[in-house]
């Protein structure tokens, strides 16, 4: 599956067991489906969707047994800045919060949860965030239902009010959270790195 030039993610075949820590820090048992991320000439990335035994769920990204030699950055965003997958209160999609990750001072990866939505779309990119929303079911909201926060509008992104935005699917879809989970988590970490260049290429 193409996330950007350049860059390709595929489905592994079944799943692998796991431990960790869930999202809300049960140590659990869980089975994961893990998706590879391809960069010609670069070591192969995995992102792992863990289905954990107490019905949480999270994405992050793999650190495997023997990491391979790569920018600290990039090794550093292995298993931290996860993603959790969520209901959504009164519907029935799930979601993700689209936090953008940026690396700071020190190199090491960490994410902004509150952007404008036009701050969102110069960061991530607006072709990238037209392509996730075209999917089925598939909408960028504000992440919480309060008031007076403006609509997310991707024909005219707004400058004016930070917010959380979240990412939401349909249950039986998973891919998008996968896809998001690269876009919003991996991408600028391999952007900051020099894996990809400002414009996905």
């Amino acid at each position: 599956m193409h996330v950007l030039s350049g860059l390709e993610m595929t489905r592994g075949s079944g799943r692998v067991t796991t431990t960790g820590t869930t999202p809300s820090g049960e140590t659990s048992v869980g089975s994961a489906v893990e998706w590879e991320l391809r960069l010609p000439g670069r070591p192969t990335l995995k992102i792992r969707d863990n289905h954990w035994r107490n019905g949480e769920r999270d994405l992050r990204l793999h650190r495997p047994p023997v990491m391979p030699e790569m920018p600290s950055a990039l090794s550093d965003l292995h298993e931290r800045l996860r993603s959790g997958v969520a209901p959504t209160p009164g519907r029935p999609e799930l979601r993700i919060m689209v936090y953008l990750t940026y690396v700071d001072e020190r190199d090491r990866p960490r994410f902004n949860k509150s952007l404008t939505t036009w701050g969102l779309t110069d960061r991530v990119g607006l072709l990238v965030l037209r392509e996730l929303t075209a999917r089925e079911g598939v909408t960028l909201e504000p992440a919480h239902d309060r008031p007076n926060l403006p609509l997310v509008d991707l024909e005219d992104p707004q400058d004016e009010k930070p917010f959380q935005h979240a990412l939401f699917f349909p249950a039986e879809d998973d891919e998008t959270p996968v896809l998001g989970f690269a876009q919003f988590r991996v991408v600028p970490v391999l952007r900051h790195v020099g894996w990809l260049s400002s414009d996905g290429g």
